[in-house]
């Protein structure tokens, strides 16, 4: 099958600034993302977890994979979201079938 190259961009963010950020991306013409749940971790302020806490705090993943030449208007929108919030930026080179949809 043929392969084509992409970038996988993963932003943790606070999860009131989910729409924020995904509007955000939007507008920067990025034409699908996945938000999923996350349910802990460790960072700069130590060990953490969403247990016993209700509502939409916590933190959420939204994952973009997307044709690398798209990346910077991607990463400018995201981090114009991210940079006064707690958050983390990751991307990774990944590859993808259907490279239509990206």
């Amino acid at each position: 099958m043929q392969m084509h190259k992409a970038k996988r961009v993963e932003i943790i963010i606070e999860a009131p600034m989910e729409s924020r950020l995904t509007a955000a991306l939007e507008k920067a013409g990025v034409t699908g993302f996945t938000v999923l749940p996350v349910l802990g971790g460790s960072g700069r302020s130590g060990r953490w977890t969403r247990e016993g806490q209700v509502g939409r705090s916590g933190m959420v993943a939204v994952v973009c994979l997307i044709r690398p030449e798209r990346l910077d208007g991607l990463l400018e929108a995201a981090f114009a979201v991210v940079d006064r919030h707690i958050g983390v930026i990751g991307v990774t080179d990944a590859e993808v079938l259907r490279a239509e949809r990206f």
